[in-house]
């Protein structure tokens, strides 16, 4: 099968309210409770792969006035999650449901388990009451939806396994597609657009553009786009095209990583992959003599199926920092395309930011996940404007090879093999620190 952007666009593209871990955590307990005819809810217990846990530990939950923990995510779901709105599951959460929450945990009511050998997203919950316990588990994808179970009897059909199973199916022949194809054909992709799909893109550069706003506005998180910005207009800074991407991106991260409740256009499963997907070629077209619409919107649409293209190889969550890695190709990829680059110039520009950011380590998502996006976006005009002036990296140079295709495939097993006790050891830290507090 031969997929067409449409297709990437609206299966590896979608809405996200919040960190989508913890959100995940949150369709998985409101998926269970939804099971359950009496509300009245005993206990809340949950497993979880270490990438899920990594995630949810620190980050914090829209709705929850700067709240954070997997506990508080199961909680929050539990109590006022609606399943059926996916990743934006924490919606209806208000402060009355909060304060349930934040109770039940005071009693002790919900149990963490972490599945250290556990490999790909997982997440069972189960929500019991007096007489019932239902359980819901997700697998392979945030809001995939795999099982469900109302004391102990397996629920074959139900209106949330039958959406999120026929969206695994389709993420995993995607994905097996996408492996096999080349640069020269992603590129061509965007020329398949229609007017939909441009609509749709546009939906996402405004959820990254409100989120960005909020975090100029009202500094929150790490505080590092207001900060950025602040000394641009103390005159230390210059704002050109890389400090702009910068600004831009790392203030809606900020915004999204501090409970913001506005959603973000997550690419690839991940809403600060979609930020540094859309922002940084958003950015960019102010400094440039391009206000061609349509070219902008199908260089944003590169940016996700690259980025689509890197996460097939490295997985959905991994030891590699995607929204570096991934993400921050893709927007590599999107800037060359928007300044007139062509595919030599394209792939000159994946292979710059892959050999400049392959270190970057995924540490859990937290407030300072805005540094990250910052550094990301910024390397992404950056390794375009170099590719664009003839300055590559060379095949001789550490995991680049001769094609761009084999240089993403290399990261892809940097990350899937070569990563995988930089993982634990990175789980080990955050799980000893948490014990000290």
């Amino acid at each position: 099968m031969k997929y067409q952007v449409k297709d990437i666009l609206r299966i590896e593209v979608a809405p996200a309210l919040g960190c989508t871990e913890p959100s995940a955590v949150a369709l998985s307990a409101a998926a269970a409770t939804s099971l359950l005819k009496d509300k009245s809810i005993t206990a809340i217990e949950v497993w979880l792969d270490p990438n899920i846990y990594k995630n949810g530990l620190a980050v914090s939950i829209p709705g929850a006035r700067g709240g954070s923990g997997i506990d508080l995510a199961a909680a929050l779901g539990a109590f006022g999650g609606d399943p059926r709105q996916k990743l934006e599951v924490l919606a209806p959460v208000d402060d009355a449901i909060l304060k349930q929450a934040e109770e039940f945990i005071r009693r002790k009511k919900v149990k963490v388990n972490l599945l250290p050998d556990q490999t790909g997203i997982y997440i069972r919950t189960q929500i019991s009451n007096a007489r019932e316990k239902a359980e819901a588990m997700i697998a392979d994808l945030h809001d995939n939806i795999v099982s469900l179970k109302l004391n102990g009897k397996e629920i074959k059909k139900h209106p949330l396994l039958s959406v999120t199973s026929k969206t695994q199916t389709e993420v995993h022949r995607l994905e097996q597609w996408l492996a096999g194809i080349s640069l020269e054909e992603l590129i061509a992709m965007p020329d398949e657009m229609d007017e939909e799909d441009f609509r749709f893109i546009e939906e996402g550069i405004e959820c990254s553009m409100k989120l960005a706003e909020w975090g100029l506005r009202y500094g929150p998180g790490m505080g590092v786009g207001v900060t950025l910005e602040r000394l641009v207009r103390e005159g230390l800074l210059k704002k050109d095209m890389i400090l702009a991407s910068r600004i831009l991106t790392s203030a809606a991260s900020d915004a999204r990583m501090s409970g913001a409740k506005l959603p973000a256009m997550s690419s690839s499963g991940s809403g600060n992959h979609g930020l540094t997907a859309i922002l940084p070629i958003w950015a960019v077209k102010d400094f440039i003599a391009c206000d061609d619409r349509i070219r902008i919107l199908r260089a944003i649409a590169l940016s996700h199926i690259i980025t689509a293209y890197i996460k097939a190889h490295t997985g959905r969550l991994s030891a590699v920092c995607g929204c570096s890695i991934a993400a921050g190709a893709g927007a590599a990829g999107g800037i060359t395309y928007l300044m007139g680059g062509n595919i030599h110039h394209i792939a000159g520009a994946i292979k710059n930011l892959i050999e400049d950011l392959a270190g970057v380590i995924c540490d859990g998502a937290k407030a300072s996940c805005s540094l990250k996006l910052a550094t990301a976006a910024g390397t992404a005009v950056q390794s375009a404007l170099f590719a664009l002036h003839g300055i590559d990296v060379q095949a001789t140079d550490g995991i680049i090879a001769r094609s761009p295709e084999q240089t993403m495939k290399n990261v892809g097993q940097l990350s899937t093999q070569g990563m995988v006790e930089t993982d634990r050891t990175i789980l080990q830290i955050m799980m000893k620190k948490q014990f000290d507090a």
